[in-house]
């Protein structure tokens, strides 16, 4: 359903870290103004874990809308309680969300059977569109390639999100789904290669300081342009790599602030970015333009 650098948004926070619409306003024209094919709000990466039940469905409705239809909203709806995932999911729905991002069980660790039945549950109670994310480095729960395979027959799970860098599991989940779901990156720096392998994109954290490059990288790599597309990553690299430097979000929020487009603020328990990479951060992001 979705092709191309779709942003795993930011949630912008002022320095004592309530919700700053205001800038969440500012970076939605960010993203429509240089190409972003579609904005993942409140996923994991927009701090979806310390946002309540109703800041989470704000920021949701807030976004499809500040996009007002000129480019796709995708809501992060995942949560460790079945029935909480459920409710976000139909308040995504509600608010009009395009699809919806679910990401594996936290914590709890659950079986293949566990994951493959709270999925289904999900797909079940609520018709939008519903991509599926797998993150074990953050999860501590690693969803198999059988277990997609049996979640790929649902008929409103049309996609799944793979942060596990793995280019051989990528290769196999494209062998074994890609004709029924559409897979993406979850992982900026293996992007290019498994898009060559048949993924359909990313959903970037790199995309919230270089929405344009990751747009034109994406593109001329789907279009089959690859020498064009890693002439664009190569510049990419550094900031692929740095923006990981502390635990995400806390570098890409320092990213954009230092380029004025949010405040300062992050909610506990994440602390600001420490100063000693600071420099090499900015770095990259003069490396690739940004700045």
């Amino acid at each position: 359903m979705f092709h191309g650098s779709m942003v795993a948004l930011v949630t912008p926070m002022q320095e004592d870290g309530a919700v700053d619409f205001e800038s969440l306003a500012r970076l939605v024209e960010f993203h429509v103004e240089n190409g972003t094919d579609a904005i993942v709000a409140v996923g994991t990466t927009g701090e979806s874990a310390t946002l309540d039940e109703q800041e989470h469905c704000e920021v949701i409705r807030r976004v499809v809308e500040m996009a007002k239809g000129r480019t796709p909203v995708i809501a992060g709806t995942g949560a460790n309680s079945t029935s909480e995932a459920i409710h976000l999911t139909r308040c995504a729905m509600e608010a009009g969300a395009d699809a919806c991002l679910l990401v594996t069980p936290y914590y709890n660790k659950p079986t293949q059977e566990g994951l493959y039945r709270h999925f289904r549950a999900v797909a079940e109670a609520v018709a939008v569109p519903q991509i599926l994310y797998n993150v074990p480095g953050r999860t501590a729960v690693d969803m198999n390639n059988d277990t997609v395979e049996r979640l790929a027959s649902i008929s409103n799970i049309v996609g799944i999100k793979d942060a596990t860098g793995n280019m051989e599991r990528g290769k196999d989940l494209i062998e074994r789904c890609g004709d029924r779901l559409d897979i993406y990156s979850g992982d900026d720096a293996t992007t290019l290669e498994l898009i060559k392998l048949g993924s359909k994109g990313c959903i970037s954290v790199t995309a919230n300081v270089a929405p344009r490059e990751m747009h034109q990288m994406c593109a001329a790599a789907l279009a089959g342009e690859y020498d064009r597309a890693a002439a664009i990553n190569e510049r990419l690299i550094p900031l692929h790599q740095k923006l990981f430097l502390e635990s995400n979000p806390i570098p890409v929020k320092w990213a954009l602030h230092e380029m004025g487009l949010i405040p300062a603020g992050i909610r506990l328990p994440l602390t600001l970015f420490s100063d000693i990479h600071h420099d090499t951060l900015r770095q990259a992001m003069k490396s690739a333009g940004v700045i």
